[in-house]
């Protein structure tokens, strides 16, 4: 019977059309030739793990832990839109506006028949910021944003943590502003939904990223507002900004380049954790200082 067998894989094969590789044209596949043995999204978790474990201690493990999940966004409303239809639309889908809240609910509460403090000067245009968020816990998502009955979109749609710089600036009305690396235009856009700013300077070194941030500013503002020379795009280089135009402005937001936490833990294309970019990471610190300081210096 075993001899039948044999008989009859021997026919099979030898009807078989196989093609027979040499020995020496054999190898196993490399590393090299598809992707990094350590991708870059593994090494930034590595140094995050070294690092933070020490910044912040026994707060890093639910830190991590959110790094690691999907990223939740916020609803910034555009003003320039019908914004309490937007608002009531995005209430309608069980959504918060964490500012308002804040800024409302966080008031202290009357003593002994006394009428409470206002909130700080720093709020005064606060009220006109509008963000929806999604309760904790809760992994909701927006539907995407649509062309409103203005011709402007909506709401954008953001990290949420990305207001806390421009509640911070404290802008009072009239300012003079400068988004020093504004691209891709959401603090742009979050400056600008104050109603505070008598002129805006949104400066990004790349053509390619102001260029997207030009295009921001098309959906979400009105034309005479752009043609009234009220918002400025460049792309200088923000080091030498104080040589370009000096100490002018009321108010500077510069969100300098950074390790970008979330997009190195989830993504490899333009990665800065790339063997590749390591000396330009090393080199972030001494930008960031170059670019925090040049707005000021003359």
């Amino acid at each position: 019977m075993a001899a039948l067998v044999g008989k009859g894989v021997r026919d099979m094969l030898k009807r078989a059309d196989f093609m027979t590789v040499p020995r020496r044209q054999r190898h196993k596949k490399k590393w090299a030739a598809t992707e990094p043995k350590f991708p870059a999204s593994r090494l930034a978790l590595q140094n995050f793990d070294m690092t933070y474990s020490v910044q912040f201690g026994d707060l890093w493990p639910s830190i991590r832990v959110s790094l690691l999940s999907e990223q939740k966004y916020g609803a910034l409303v555009n003003n320039f839109a019908a914004w309490d239809r937007v608002s009531a639309e995005l209430e309608q889908l069980s959504a918060r506006d964490f500012v308002n809240e804040a800024i409302f609910h966080g008031e202290p509460e009357p003593e002994n028949g006394q009428t409470a403090a206002p909130p700080p000067a720093s709020w005064a245009c606060s009220p006109n910021l509008r963000c929806f968020t999604f309760a904790r816990g809760d992994v909701s998502r927006f539907p995407p944003a649509r062309l409103g009955s203005l011709g402007v979109m909506d709401y954008y749609l953001m990290d949420a943590a990305s207001l806390l710089p421009v509640l911070a600036l404290g802008l009072q009305p009239g300012d003079t502003v400068l988004d020093l690396c504004a691209a891709p235009g959401g603090k742009t856009l979050a400056l600008l939904q104050t109603g505070c700013c008598r002129n805006l300077a949104a400066n990004d070194l790349s053509t390619s990223r102001a260029g997207r941030l030009q295009k921001v500013l098309h959906s979400y503002v009105p034309q005479d507002v752009r043609d009234r020379n009220r918002v400025r795009v460049t792309s200088w280089d923000g080091r030498k900004w104080g040589e370009l135009e000096g100490d002018i402005y009321d108010r500077v937001l510069v969100d300098v380049p950074c390790t970008t936490d979330r997009h190195s833990l989830h993504e490899e294309e333009n990665n800065i954790f790339q063997r590749s970019r390591k000396k330009e990471r090393q080199m972030l610190p001494v930008l960031q200082v170059q670019l925090l300081a040049s707005p000021t210096s003359d």
